[in-house]
């Protein structure tokens, strides 16, 4: 097992770690602008959500925070929020095929993609947000982020859609240059992708809807740079798009308007970490020589106090699971209270 981390939910003094966070993300990572109201404005929105203090539940945005366990730093986060396009217009372009057929000239028939301007996702639920410090990566660290989103849906249901989407970092390099943009949405916008990402970021994207181009764009008049990253992510997102994939999301054949990069759905009951979770009886031991120990996770599955930990557990056919006291402790539970594991298949 790598190091110790815990999921647990975002507090209000955890400004100068997500601001960290958002300088390390990285161009173009539009939910962790380097934007100090917004982002203590995203604390204050978790803690209402978590404690259920929100006018509407499906107004919920929930940042969770990953934490090594032995040093308390603030490594990582992941986020939920509760329902898309309600707040604000979600916009994304649809990658449509229009069949073109003509018997006059000699059966000519052939297929062309174009892209049009759609806000079809209204009370999604959307999972996103994940990045962790690059020296925190692997070993089960971003598994941790990324499930620990469907166990907190799993926890409590009646607060989340019943569909879910991801959106991902599209192709953006390191000075914050997308070519999906300098080929189309410049010539509408007439301003930097920076600035455009930082406008649909901080207001309600009315700007979107005022200088989009209303009508469809072939994909073939666009330059070849701009349609290779058309549904491409971001290198640093192959690995999130992989465990998306893993969950049970697939693409829909819609994409960001800045940088072209996926957006990926699925139905929440269908995801495989929610699905293969269950209820089990917690119970405090060694389990490092048992040849029935499994790894998985362990979350509290109660909110507000939700959170997640790896955990190495042998779960007998009584369903209580056997795991280390420092984990329960880690999880502010207590030996004979109920917790939602999920295990790890060979």
């Amino acid at each position: 097992m790598p190091s110790a981390y815990l999921m647990r939910p975002s507090r209000l003094d955890d400004f100068d770690a997500l601001m960290e966070l958002a300088r390390q993300s990285g161009p173009g990572f539009t939910s962790l602008p380097v934007d100090e109201s917004i982002l203590r404005e995203r604390l204050e929105k978790s803690e209402r959500a978590f404690n259920g203090l929100q006018k509407r539940i499906e107004y919920g945005k929930y940042l969770l925070m990953m934490e090594d366990v032995e040093s308390g730093e603030v490594v990582g986060c992941s986020a939920v929020k509760a329902g898309t396009g309600i707040d604000q217009p979600f916009f994304n372009y649809r990658v449509i095929t229009l069949a073109q057929a003509s018997h006059a000239a000699g059966n000519m028939r052939f297929d062309m993609d174009a892209l049009i301007l759609t806000n079809e996702y209204v009370g999604y639920t959307e999972v996103g947000t994940l990045f962790l410090k690059p020296k925190h990566r692997g070993g089960g660290a971003g598994r941790l982020a990324a499930q620990s989103r469907y166990l907190l849906m799993a926890a409590a249901p009646e607060r989340f859609s019943g569909h879910v989407l991801a959106e991902l970092r599209g192709v953006v390099d390191d000075d914050g240059r997308s070519p999906f943009w300098e080929c189309l949405g410049r010539h509408f916008f007439r301003m930097d992708f920076t600035e455009a990402d930082r406008l649909s970021a901080t207001t309600d994207n009315q700007f979107i809807l005022d200088l989009m181009p209303k009508y469809p764009i072939y994909v073939d008049l666009l330059p070849p740079e701009a349609r290779e990253v058309i549904g491409r992510c971001h290198s640093e997102g192959v690995g999130a798009y992989k465990l998306l994939q893993w969950e049970g999301f697939q693409f829909d054949r819609t994409v960001d308007i800045f940088d072209g990069g996926p957006l990926v759905a699925a139905q929440r009951r269908h995801l495989r970490t929610i699905q293969e979770s269950r209820i089990v009886t917690l119970k405090a031991g060694d389990v490092s020589d048992r040849a029935d120990a499994k790894q998985g996770l362990v979350s509290s599955n109660v909110l507000p106090d939700f959170r997640v930990s790896l955990a190495t557990m042998a779960v007998g056919d009584d369903n209580v699971a056997t795991l280390s006291p420092s984990i329960i402790e880690a999880l502010q539970l207590k030996p004979g209270a109920e917790a939602r594991i999920w295990l790890r298949s060979k």
